[in-house]
């Protein structure tokens, strides 16, 4: 028999216990078939040495917006402003390039209201800018957005009888007139005015994005939230991300979410459903796990509550400097009950965004009674970002076996941010490591991209430092050691998906997927300083930089992928 693919390098570390150390591993087809000795007799058709670098389990990104930011690449980058001149100059430069199609909307993203002394830009300074024009500037956090006059007329957000959404908030100054910013299901108003996108442009951006995921080490990455609410982009989505696999222009295996949303009632025998009858589900009767290889169906994705950074995750004290706001859930109790359950018992696991510890109650209560009455399931049950829990709901995540889903990459550029909302008697709930991983719950590494960037090695390394940008500590107590924040991106994020058989370690019969780095993560300095020198993908090099990086030169190989 003869190997498809060889490949050496000085380390390579496998996160399997069994063997935890290789120099060569061979490949047949997109699958491993064998370490050192076990194929050491075996010729190969292709052979890729890299010498000193280090080779690990393709990296895992547990949680992040492909689509989202993918379709963002060609807006207004507002991330870098500082003071709203900055954002003004930049609004008005995008109107001076659309000023040949009166139909185009200006479009922003990454909008801090941190980096402008805690304000949001003026509508009357904005309606100067835009005129007529439509306007659509993201958050940061993504649960909020900024519009003009224009756009809230074009959805009647001026009208007497006009009522907020559930779930959401038209922001208004104390006369009752909005000031521009739309919070959390509000945003979805505008939204209805651009969806849904075409599949040929959500490809575009499919093409886009996960070619930078590839350039970032990673292999595998969970949609987290399709197809439904203010998440989705098409009710036809997932065709989006098919064609994009089918024609080489997706770069990395995808996991998608459907929202809470984009499901429907379903109908079939009683036995198929816990012997009621009906569940919530997608046409079919299609559930969790449904796919292959490059595009799969995961957890079904439900908004609890807000973020931290606009103060609106539901938490049981108010956040600082915001006199009785506690945040606010985005439908009742009761109301999430009976659709968390539905799904869950039609064969979807639940992956419930909750960041404040009002909402994690409720998610971990939700878990539990799905879990009660109708048993675990194959893959763990999840919470998504887990922003500030109590220390009784660290113990409660490991007795309910469920995975935690925090953005050790918030630590950096958001930490202080979120430090002052929150205050320093709550600073050590935040975004837990530790303790996670010490109650025996499941500590899945993730981006959260857009909110923060995809490099994950500079996530790892704050999982180990715990420092913001300004070098504060934060919740310094949560640190792990640089093996386990190789292990939250590889295995244990594989284990969160519930994909653990194909990937998250080096074994016999998983997945070719590899990163290869300039030096171990697991001995490195600085993790976040270290070089992705190739990425493997299913045998195959989705990127290639081992010339820059032999030159030490910025740049980089991009290469088509095809199943």
């Amino acid at each position: 028999m003869k190997l498809d693919l060889l490949v050496r390098a000085n380390e390579i570390r496998t996160m399997d216990p069994d063997r935890p150390i290789a120099t060569a591993v061979g490949v047949i087809g997109e699958r491993i078939v064998g370490f050192d000795d076990e194929i050491a007799s075996m010729e190969a058709e292709r052979s890729l040495d890299f010498g000193d670098a280090c080779i690990t389990p393709g990296l895992i990104d547990a949680h992040c917006h492909t689509t989202w930011w993918g379709l963002g690449l060609d807006a207004v980058d507002l991330s870098g402003c500082r003071g709203l001149e900055d954002v003004y100059s930049k609004i008005e430069a995008e109107v001076e390039r659309l000023s040949g199609d009166a139909e185009a909307w200006v479009h922003g993203t990454g909008f801090n209201q941190a980096h402008h002394g805690g304000l949001f830009p003026d509508i009357g300074r904005i309606d100067d800018i835009t005129g007529n024009r439509p306007l659509y500037l993201r958050h940061a956090s993504g649960h909020s957005s900024i519009t003009n006059s224009a756009t809230l007329h074009l959805f009647g957000a001026s009208h007497p009888t006009f009522q907020d959404p559930a779930g959401g908030i038209v922001v208004r100054d104390a006369d009752g007139n909005p000031t521009g910013v739309l919070e959390e299901a509000a945003q979805g108003l505008v939204q209805a005015l651009l969806l849904p996108y075409s599949t040929e442009r959500i490809v575009r951006a499919l093409d886009a994005a996960t070619e930078r995921y590839a350039a970032q080490g990673i292999t595998s990455f969970t949609e987290a939230g399709i197809g439904g609410g203010w998440i989705g982009h098409s009710p036809v989505e997932v065709a989006a991300y098919q064609t994009a696999a089918e024609t080489g222009h997706l770069h990395a295996r995808a996991q998608l979410m459907p929202a809470m949303d984009a499901l429907q009632p379903i109908t079939g025998h009683p036995a198929d459903f816990h012997h009621q009858g009906a569940g919530l589900g997608l046409g079919l009767g299609v559930r969790y796990g449904f796919g292959d290889d490059y595009v799969r169906f995961g957890h079904v994705k439900v908004f609890l509550d807000g973020s931290l950074l606009g103060a609106t995750a539901a938490v049981t004290e108010s956040f600082c400097g915001h006199d009785h706001n506690t945040g606010y859930l985005l439908a009742e109790p009761g109301t999430y009950r009976e659709r968390a359950l539905s799904a869950y018992r039609a064969g979807w696991p639940l992956a419930l965004h909750a960041i404040g510890d009002v909402a994690i109650d409720l998610a971990m209560d939700l878990i539990e009674e799905a879990q009660d009455r109708y048993g675990r399931g194959e893959a763990p049950c999840r919470i998504e970002h887990f922003g500030m829990s109590r220390p009784d709901q660290v113990v409660r995540a490991g007795i309910l076996g469920i995975a935690v889903a925090p953005q050790a990459g918030f630590i950096g550029p958001l930490g202080d941010q979120i430090v002052t909302l929150v205050g320093p008697d709550r600073e050590a709930w935040l975004y837990r490591g530790r303790s996670v991983i010490d109650a025996g719950a499941l500590l899945a590494g993730s981006s959260d991209l857009p909110v923060a960037d995809n490099n994950l090695r500079r996530g790892m390394q704050s999982a180990v430092d715990r420092r913001t940008d300004k070098g504060m500590p934060f919740a310094a107590g949560e640190a792990i050691t640089p093996e386990e924040a190789l292990r939250t991106h590889t295995e244990w994020a594989a284990r969160a998906t519930g994909q653990f058989r194909d990937k998250g370690t080096l074994e016999r019969g998983k997945l070719a997927d590899f990163t290869v780095f300039s030096e171990s993560p697991l001995t490195a300095r600085n993790i976040a300083e270290i070089d992705v020198v190739a990425t493997i993908l299913g045998g195959r090099l989705s990127y290639d930089a081992r010339e820059a990086h032999k030159n030490s030169t910025p740049e980089l190989q991009l290469l088509s992928v095809t199943n």
